[in-house]
Formats: structure tokens, C-alpha cells, sequence
């Protein structure tokens, strides 16, 4: 299969936009002066208020036959979607994660899911929220096939949760880009384990 390339790229005028609109916003800092900003605003958010979910799925096995892992999105992100109308943050994750990725979550754990947060709020209101499943395979590691969209071409990765953030650095030095949002776990995962073992005394 031939690589997904940009053919060209142009300004977008609100009117034509589908997803997202530009907007400027006057307002008055807390001197008193009248300022100007500009945003990014979603067009897309529904009666949740929530415009999106990604999706930490904990992968283990009920004979402990691999590690605690999770799975990735090889465009370098955790699975990830649009909320749906009358659709619950954790619904729209367990939507997610078994199309883009096959895995079914684990409905005996029920899934725990982190306040409403954003990733850039200098540059637009776009929020979103991390829902935490868990998937609990028979015994060895399985593959399941992904239902995707027409149009999605997503290739998934299996990484154990102890190596994620070395797994991603090695994207780094390859030139990709990885999401920030995934970065900031592993990273976080990682130093964690640090803390564990002495560092930072």
C-alpha cells in the first residue's frame, strides 16, 4: 500500500470548515486593557460536553503469559475518537478502543476515567478525557483485527507498559512525531519507577 501523502494545502475559510472554526475573542486582562486572541473552536462537541476520549488500555493475561502491556497507535498515539451524541466518555472509549484496535475491554472492571482536561488551551477549547480499561486475555498475547472506518488506516503496537517510554524515544530518534498526551504517561510511568527504586532521594 502505497504512504499517505499531503497533496496541497491552502487557507480555510470558516464557512467551508467542517470540524473546526477560527475565532477572534476580545477581551479585558486583569489591568483593564481591551486585548485581542484568536482560537481554534470544535464544531463538533455534543450534549456532553466532552469532545473526545483516548483510550489506556491495559492488556494482561489471566496466566500472567506477558507482561502488563497496552496498545498504540502507529501513527504514535493511544486509540482515540469523538464522543457521540448521548454517548458517555467511557462508552465512546470502549467504541474506540474495539474499532481501532480489536480489543474488547474487560466489562467486570469497570473503566476509570480522568477529569475533563486539554492539551493546548492558548490555542483552542478542544477537550478531552482519559479513560483507563482494562483487557483481559485467556493466556497468550492475541491480535485481534480492528473494525475500521472506511478511510482509517491504523496500524496497532503492542508495548509493555515497562518499555513504553523507551519504545517512544526510539520513534523520536527515527523522526517522528510522537502525541504529547502519550509522551507524558510513559514518561510519567517511567519516572515513577525511578521514584520506586531511590531516585530523587
Amino acid at each position: 500500500m502505497p504512504a499517505a501523502k499531503v497533496i496541497s494545502e491552502e487557507p480555510l475559510d470558516n464557512k467551508d470548515a467542517k470540524w473546526i472554526r477560527l475565532k477572534k475573542i476580545h477581551y479585558t486582562d486583569q489591568d483593564g486593557k481591551q486585548r485581542l486572541w484568536e482560537s481554534a473552536e470544535r464544531t463538533t462537541r455534543k450534549d456532553s460536553g466532552i469532545d473526545g476520549v483516548a483510550v489506556l488500555a491495559v492488556l494482561r493475561s489471566k496466566t500472567k503469559a506477558f507482561p502488563l502491556s497496552t496498545v498504540i497507535i502507529e501513527q504514535y498515539q493511544l486509540p482515540a475518537g469523538l464522543v457521540d451524541a448521548g454517548e458517555t466518555a467511557e462508552a465512546a472509549a470502549i467504541r474506540e478502543l474495539k474499532e481501532e484496535t480489536g480489543y474488547e475491554a474487560d466489562m467486570t472492571t469497570e473503566p476509570e476515567s480522568s477529569p475533563i482536561v486539554v492539551s493546548d488551551p492558548g490555542m483552542t477549547n478542544s477537550n478531552m478525557k482519559l479513560v483507563v480499561v482494562s483487557v483481559l486475555l485467556e493466556d497468550k498475547l492475541e491480535t485481534p483485527t480492528p473494525c475500521l472506518d472506511d478511510g482509517e488506516h491504523i496500524i496497532t503496537r503492542v508495548v509493555e507498559l515497562d518499555q513504553l517510554d523507551t519504545v517512544l524515544k526510539a520513534y523520536d530518534k527515527k523522526g517522528f512525531v510522537v502525541d504529547a498526551r502519550l509522551s507524558h504517561f510513559a514518561a510519567g510511568y517511567a519516572m515513577a519507577k525511578r521514584i520506586s527504586i531511590g531516585a530523587f532521594p
